[in-house]
């Protein structure tokens, strides 16, 4: 075996490589999610309404759910070191145009090609992290780099909010573009050649990565996604009209939210390694509980905020896992198919709003937390069974073995061997 795969995740290598992985997550993030916090800024400033405005969000979002797979698909041969700088540079630069857009069509665009960049980023980062260390720590390297998208939701969203209220949204994307640099330098650097979690051409990995074992567990992840997103794209109006709270204290419920978004990820990866599939159950099953409190005692303060910490060690916890089942599922596939996780969150986050926005026309505010637990309910038996789903017949390399267990031998709940290491 390779130093490269072999190396455990606490090497200075290793552990220099993870890091700029996460720190180029972190960058994606920000960029993702900070259009929220100067949304207003841009639309006055380009002269569309805020409806208008909130398109950057939608563009973004389909740039990661069809982008994405749609230019992984096309860089299926390119080293995936290669395809890691290359994205995050374009990325950097799809963002420097938004800083000098002055039509609103420009920055559309420039939106849409950031978020097909950030599917393929995320992709690449993944696979590249699992080849970087043994098989047994695939969870804990996953969970690394999408920590540095937890991460993102508390420093970097409300740091890059405020640069755009005081200096302008230019700022925002400016900051973005700065970090980037720092993130593509650190990615040169320090993160080295590995083998990535697929082989062969196109066809080949389609057929692995569009396996029904796979879209069964993409299904999964739309449903567990898509539930918690019901409730979440309208908690800031739930906490001011229900909880009676306002102004920098939704901001302080929030910043809860996302501090144990981001503790829940680096732990998520560690549970992973233990038993995926588990992991992806006992987050589900927490989030209905936490769902339930959040409903039921709405209007209590101190029980709304540990409502939101469970949810939120969960919420983003399972990510490592569903990351890392997806993969192990599609075999020769994962090249392809890591790409397909950030496809299938964004279509749950997606769909999940539009069932939020339903409810809150024909219930109010008050009863989205109760459609968004019903959702989660309705998601358990989906991610239950994939419990059962087997992991490809033929040999695969050890860098893609699937983390639920250590030892090459059949897990009864999965019922397929949940590691195939050589």
């Amino acid at each position: 075996m390779s130093t490269a795969t072999a190396t455990e995740p606490g090497a200075r290598r290793s552990r220099l490589a993870l890091a700029s992985l996460g720190l180029g997550a972190f960058v994606i993030g920000t960029a993702e999610l900070v259009i929220v916090g100067v949304l207003g800024l841009i639309a006055d400033d380009l002269d569309v309404s805020l409806s208008t405005a909130g398109l950057l969000v939608t563009a973004y979002a389909l740039g990661i759910s069809i982008g994405g797979p749609l230019i992984t698909a096309a860089t299926i041969r390119m080293p995936r070191r290669v395809l890691l700088w290359s994205a995050l540079g374009v990325f950097v630069l799809g963002n420097l145009v938004a800083v000098f857009a002055g039509a609103f069509g420009l920055l559309i665009v420039a939106r849409a090609l950031c978020g097909a960049l950030h599917g393929l980023f995320l992709g690449a980062a993944s696979a590249v992290a699992t080849g970087l260390v043994a098989p047994e720590h695939r969870g804990q390297a996953v969970g690394l780099v999408f920590g540095g998208i937890s991460v993102s939701t508390v420093l970097g969203v409300p740091l890059g909010t405020l640069l755009g209220q005081g200096l302008g949204w230019q700022a925002t994307f400016a900051g973005v573009v700065v970090l980037g640099v720092l993130a593509l330098a650190a990615i040169l650097a320090f993160v080295p050649s590995v083998h990535g979690s697929g082989s062969g051409g196109l066809a080949a990995q389609a057929r692995h990565a569009f396996h029904p074992r796979v879209l069964a567990m993409l299904a999964a992840g739309v449903l567990l996604m898509g539930s918690q997103f019901v409730a979440f794209t309208y908690l800031a109006p739930f906490l001011e009209d229900v909880t009676g709270i306002s102004g920098g204290a939704v901001s302080a419920f929030l910043l809860v939210f996302g501090v144990f978004s981001a503790i829940g990820t680096i732990a998520g990866g560690r549970f992973a390694d233990i038993n995926a599939s588990m992991t992806l159950f006992v987050g589900n099953l927490v989030l209905i509980v936490a769902l339930l409190g959040l409903y039921t005692f709405g209007g209590n303060a101190l029980l709304v905020g540990l409502a939101l910490a469970g949810w939120g060690i969960v919420g983003f916890g399972v990510t490592p896992s569903l990351q890392l089942r997806v993969i192990s599922l599609a075999g020769e596939g994962g090249d392809l198919a890591a790409t397909l996780g950030a496809s299938a969150a964004n279509v749950g986050v997606a769909s999940g709003a539009a069932v939020g926005g339903w409810a809150l026309d024909a219930y109010g505010v008050a009863d989205v937390p109760l459609v968004a637990l019903i959702a989660a309910v309705i998601a358990l038996p989906a991610v239950w069974g994939t419990r059962f789903l087997k992991l490809p017949e033929a040999p695969a390399p050890a860098s893609v073995a699937d983390p639920a267990a250590p030892a090459p031998v059949a897990d009864p709940a999965a019922g397929a061997p949940l590691t195939t290491r050589g």
